[in-house]
């Protein structure tokens, strides 16, 4: 699984966005997962930047141009993507930060 650390330059949303879609595009038919760094932020809420991932992935699954995301914190509790990690558990189980409740990545399922 290819790891791709979209805030290690510290960019602004805009920038964090146009890295996300740009890596989407360039990984479709590629690869089947994905790893998105994206940072947790220092609000307690989570950062701007994990938001819209978060956002732009939402989008991005209801017009179906990736199958499922997973959340790093969705393995500390119930957020509604158990089915996601049961199907696609095959796919991310060999990855260190499978089950660590890392908040700062998401699987990207394409």
């Amino acid at each position: 699984m290819k790891s791709y650390d979209i805030k290690d330059d510290l960019p602004d949303r805009l920038e964090a966005g146009k890295r996300l879609a740009d890596i989407i595009r360039a990984c479709q038919g590629r690869e089947k997962v994905i790893k998105i760094i994206h940072g947790y932020g220092s609000q307690g809420i989570g950062g701007s930047i994990k938001q819209l991932v978060h956002k732009s992935l939402r989008n991005k699954r209801k017009k179906k141009e990736i199958k499922a995301f997973i959340p790093g914190e969705a393995f500390a509790s119930p957020m509604g993507f158990d089915e996601a990690i049961g199907t696609y558990r095959h796919l991310i189980k060999d990855d260190p930060d499978y089950k660590r409740m890392n908040d700062g990545i998401t699987f990207v399922i394409l």
